[in-house]
């Protein structure tokens, strides 16, 4: 079984100012393993970040399945966490706290676990040292762990990422792309992780599922051959750039079919 399980997923927008509907996604089926790391591209506008907002349960659907071990969702969940481009940290709150905030919220775990875990995840992300710290003191990069240690520490068992690195400068984003590795070969979630940047697709992921323009739908997937753990050095090797190549002509053939995006509006 199938840790995360997509079938035949469509979703329609209504527009309101025309009373015309957008058909963003048609009939996607995706299937991620338990442990797996899936990313997700595609042109802007193709329905990336609608799909996770649908598995995260925050988006209702109109045709389909999205199940987990095998349970159909039906809105949000302990099992699923997402880790935002942005980390929407609460400001009046310190590494520590931000950290324990999903915790709270479920409620599921006593005094005693949520501190061990706090400290572990705090760790795990490299912040050792920063407990005391409020965001308004750490850099971007920063942030995005505290983020990041919040959602692992909520214990979920499928982490959603929607381009969680984005708004990082260059070198800051290779780094944490190599954090990311260490963080997740020790956690070992299952992961749906979508970006733009296809080297990064390549660096991190498993699999990685290309998405047609709108309405979006699962026009290839790619395994990623390359042994963990990866160092950064993977990105110049000739199999590296060549799986890149195939990734970015089919994304490209997506982007040059433009005309499906006019099935894609109904009356």
């Amino acid at each position: 079984m199938h840790k995360l399980e997509i079938d035949g997923l469509t979703k329609r927008y209504y527009v309101e100012r025309d009373g015309r509907q957008v058909l963003a996604l048609s009939n996607v089926s995706l299937s991620v393993g338990d442990g797996e790391f899936v990313a997700l591209v595609g042109p802007s506008g193709c329905g990336k970040t609608t799909l996770l907002n649908i598995v995260a349960g925050l988006l209702s659907f109109d045709l389909g399945t999205v199940a987990i071990d095998g349970r159909q969702i039906a809105g949000p969940g302990i099992d699923r966490a997402v880790v935002f481009q942005h980390p929407s940290l609460l400001p009046w709150r310190t590494v520590v706290g931000n950290v324990r905030y999903g915790m709270e919220l479920q409620k599921r775990f006593d005094r005693a676990t949520m501190r061990e875990r706090t400290a572990r995840f705090i760790s795990l992300v490299g912040l050792a040292g920063f407990e005391r710290h409020y965001p308004s003191e750490l850099s971007g990069g920063m942030q995005q762990r505290v983020n990041l240690a919040r959602a692992l520490a909520s214990d979920p068992g499928v982490l959603l990422m929607d381009e969680p690195f984005a708004a990082l400068d260059a070198q800051t984003r290779e780094h944490m792309q190599a954090e990311l590795l260490k963080i997740w070969s020790e956690a070992r979630k299952t992961v749906l992780f979508i970006t733009h940047q296809i080297n990064e697709a390549v660096y991190l992921a498993d699999r990685i599922a290309v998405m047609s323009a709108r309405p979006g739908r699962i026009k290839g997937i790619f395994d990623v051959p390359f042994e963990r753990p990866r160092p950064l050095k993977v990105k110049r090797d000739a199999r590296f750039v060549e799986l890149e190549d195939s990734i970015w002509q089919l994304v490209e053939e997506t982007r040059a079919d433009r005309h499906v995006e006019d099935r894609g509006v109904m009356p």
